[in-house]
């Protein structure tokens, strides 16, 4: 038994001091209160660039010593977990992941259903219950829940982070309206193991789960543990279609639209002859072309219920 405890007698503690509005400092002490009452050793690594999250699991890869490490923990928004994320790839770590969600959009989180009470979350983060996620690749790099590309998805980049904190999700929106008038179709070649699609689009996004931004309903038929890509490209429309597009996707029967291409896949190529910026969980992203493809099943997450038997059937 006292082998069993030394064994998984550790969990790392990834977080971001800076996402959103900075809960997560004033209960850090809380959080490593409940892992030591749980009889758990906290190491704490504090996000900086990803290098030293990176740095540490490649020592916990060489030494072999993961079997020591009941989890990682990692708080903070979309950004902070793909950090995290790309680094347990990198040095393939497969210890279960739980998130706390503490940054200003939290889609990742939003499709897990995961509390935004810290009470809530550490008793989920410290349970037992599973379930599995997939992860994106493209290019070299992997993402958890959205790449995007087009004029308009660099408004996460764009925005003022002290405005982004204070006044949230919304900050994401006026930014974005600010550049509706900019806005020109680009060409795009889409490359799928089915099909080749050549459209003039606006923006677009490659989606792993629901949610991307704070719209809830972006890709309302997510599911994200099918091996599949959800990919959505918005067509080129005049400005006064834009208003009822826009609506579609706040209720999320946008997929509909003559307006939006939409189509699941387990690869794509995108190129174009044109410069986009790109997105990945709200970071800046690889410049075309870009290949995806998907992990399947490469994470397993802490949730409220236990859907373990589910996903593996």
């Amino acid at each position: 038994m006292e082998q069993e405890i030394q064994k998984h007698s550790k969990i790392i503690l990834f977080y971001n001091p800076n996402s959103g509005s900075g809960v997560f400092k004033n209960n850090l002490d809380y959080i490593i209160g409940r892992c030591q009452d749980a009889g758990y050793i906290v190491v704490p690594i504090r996000a900086a660039h990803g290098t030293v999250i990176a740095d540490y699991l490649a020592e916990v890869s060489q030494r072999g010593i993961e079997a020591e490490f009941r989890q990682i923990i990692a708080a903070g928004g979309d950004g902070t977990i793909n950090v995290c994320v790309n680094a347990m790839i990198q040095h393939d770590i497969h210890l279960p992941l739980a998130i706390l969600p503490a940054g200003t959009a939290n889609d990742f989180a939003y499709y897990f259903n995961l509390s935004g009470d810290i009470e809530r979350m550490m008793d989920i983060a410290l349970g037992h219950n599973y379930t599995y996620a997939d992860v994106g690749k493209v290019n070299d790099r992997y993402f958890i829940n959205v790449a995007a590309m087009g004029q308009v998805v660099d408004v996460s980049q764009k925005t003022d982070p002290t405005l982004k904190n204070t006044i949230g999700i919304l900050a994401y929106y006026l930014k974005g309206l600010s550049e509706v008038p900019n806005l020109k179709p680009i060409k795009v070649t889409l490359t799928t193991p089915e099909k080749v699609y050549r459209e003039k689009m606006y923006f677009m996004v490659v989606m792993n789960g629901k949610s991307a931004g704070g719209f809830k309903k972006i890709s309302p038929d997510s599911e994200i543990n099918d091996g599949l890509l959800d990919v959505m490209l918005f067509r080129n429309m005049t400005l006064l279609e834009m208003p009822g597009v826009f609506m579609k996707i706040l209720q999320g029967s946008h997929p509909s639209s003559k307006r939006v291409l939409h189509f699941q896949t387990s690869s794509l190529k995108i190129e174009s002859e044109c410069d986009l910026p790109t997105d990945i969980d709200g970071e800046h992203g690889e410049k075309l072309p870009l290949s995806f493809s998907v992990l399947h099943n490469r994470l397993k997450i802490f949730t409220l219920e236990d859907n373990m038997g589910e996903e593996q059937a």
